[in-house]
């Protein structure tokens, strides 16, 4: 049985340990909810000050030239383009998740109405337990463009691209209740095969697990050869609430584009080929550029690149391997843990134990008051969170109790804790208190 000690000597031996220190972490708390939200890098305050009080305050609208504030998003687009795969001038910096996703999904469907197929390929099929807000998007998208869109459930994939009718093949690489990853490479080679495009959503994976979208750089291997990726800044890239979103698409979409003189849907005026020409007529900017929307959210944007830039600190310690090879540590840990202490208190894995199919979160689910216990759990400054039960399962579904395991600063002190103050919650039946039922808005 592992101890705590044995934790401790974990972390003394971890070269990753230092990059913690990035971090303000109150002493007194165990997050582990950087699956929903990043933690606060300690050079974000300084990095917004100076933004603040020197470029805006001091130089004002000169600091889009003189501070490169109208290169932000393609200037933290190349650093998270390192961290999934994608090269240089392929993905860009803006607006959120929801918006980013109609635009890639608006322009597959382009591609296949203007490629002959909107006659028979009027499919967009997702997973029945995706996320709601892509769900909502791709209904939207579907119905802009005569498609339907069906909802199947994980293991049904490969028979139903067989379906002729299927366009566009829309998943999130990590599943947000479960934690189950998809083979990314092998999905999408399935899906070409079938003749369909697919588009990753990749919120619960962008600075948790390694991806390989597409490298273009001349010498490497084509990567999952994905089509169109989306994904948010505030999760594992610690970029703050609300922070910005990335859109990647293949490079030989954007080609296209650029010959056919295509315009992906949102056109606003900083996707214009010269947007200080003040023209009246839409020309749109080459390559991914096309993707830009509106002005930059300046002060967003800064706070998000100081959480992008820790991983360059990561990269001398062996960089996404080195963060995945510990976060596996970190949830086996977990998993090893809670089923070990917590046995006969109605908790159930929920998370695959095949590493290959383990995001960087661990649920458990429980049919009993699991939002008492994670409420108990944070009343102890344990910090994870709830899930609800999957209203859109065949058979339903109990409630999870959800924990994200950030490598860049999760302890394996921290597992250990975490699982003595849940088998301390449960054993003595704290969570039973009435103040511990009440239901906030944001569970």
């Amino acid at each position: 049985m592992t101890t705590r000690q044995d934790c401790a000597a974990l972390d003394a031996a971890d070269p990753l340990a230092a990059l913690r220190d990035a971090f303000l972490l109150p002493d007194d708390v165990i997050y582990l909810d950087g699956n929903s939200l990043g933690v606060l890098p300690k050079s974000v305050p300084a990095r917004l000050d100076h933004v603040i009080r020197h470029e805006w305050g001091t130089d004002l609208i000169r600091s889009w030239n003189t501070a490169g504030w109208i290169d932000l998003p393609h200037r933290i687009g190349n650093k998270i383009a390192r961290l999934v795969g994608a090269g240089d001038d392929e993905l860009v910096v803006g607006d959120s998740t929801s918006v980013n996703l109609y635009k890639v999904l608006s322009a597959a469907a382009m591609l296949v109405r203007a490629d002959g197929g909107a006659s028979s390929r009027r499919v967009i099929l997702s997973e029945r337990s995706n996320f709601p807000t892509d769900l909502y998007i791709a209904d939207s998208v579907a119905k802009a463009h005569g498609f339907e869109l069906q909802l199947i459930e994980a293991d049904e994939i490969g028979t139903r691209l067989d379906d002729e009718r299927v366009a566009i093949l829309m998943l999130t690489h990590v599943n947000y209740r479960s934690g189950r990853m998809h083979d990314m490479a092998a999905i999408s080679r399935a899906a070409h095969c079938a003749g369909a495009l697919v588009v990753w959503d990749l919120c619960h994976s962008a600075g948790a697990v390694p991806v390989n979208l597409c490298p273009s750089r001349a010498g490497e291997d084509a990567g999952a050869d994905a089509d169109f990726a989306v994904g948010c800044g505030y999760k594992y890239l610690n970029g703050g609430p609300g922070a910005p979103a990335f859109a990647w698409a293949h490079p030989r979409h954007t080609a296209r584009m650029d010959r056919e003189q295509w315009r992906q849907p949102l056109s606003g005026w900083l996707g214009h080929a010269a947007p200080f020409a003040f023209t009246p007529d839409y020309q749109p900017a080459a390559g991914i550029a096309r993707f830009v929307c509106g002005t930059p959210p300046v002060l967003a944007m800064a706070a998000l690149e100081c959480g992008v830039d820790v991983f360059a600190q990561a990269d001398a310690f062996g960089g996404m391997a080195a963060l995945r090879a510990k976060s596996l540590a970190l949830t086996s840990l977990f998993i090893e843990l809670v089923e070990a202490r917590c046995a006969g208190f109605g908790l159930e894995l929920a998370t695959p134990r095949t590493h290959e199919l383990r995001g960087s979160q661990v649920s458990f689910a429980r049919a009993d008051g699991a939002y008492a216990v994670m409420q108990a759990l944070i009343g102890r400054h344990v910090i994870g969170d709830f899930r609800a039960g999957d209203p859109s399962a065949p058979v339903p579904s109990p409630d999870l109790l959800r924990f994200g395991f950030a490598p860049l600063y999760t302890r394996f002190v921290d597992v250990w804790d975490a699982a003595d103050h849940l088998r301390a919650v449960l054993e003595s039946g704290e969570w039973r208190e009435a103040r511990f039922a009440a239901r906030s808005a944001v569970t």
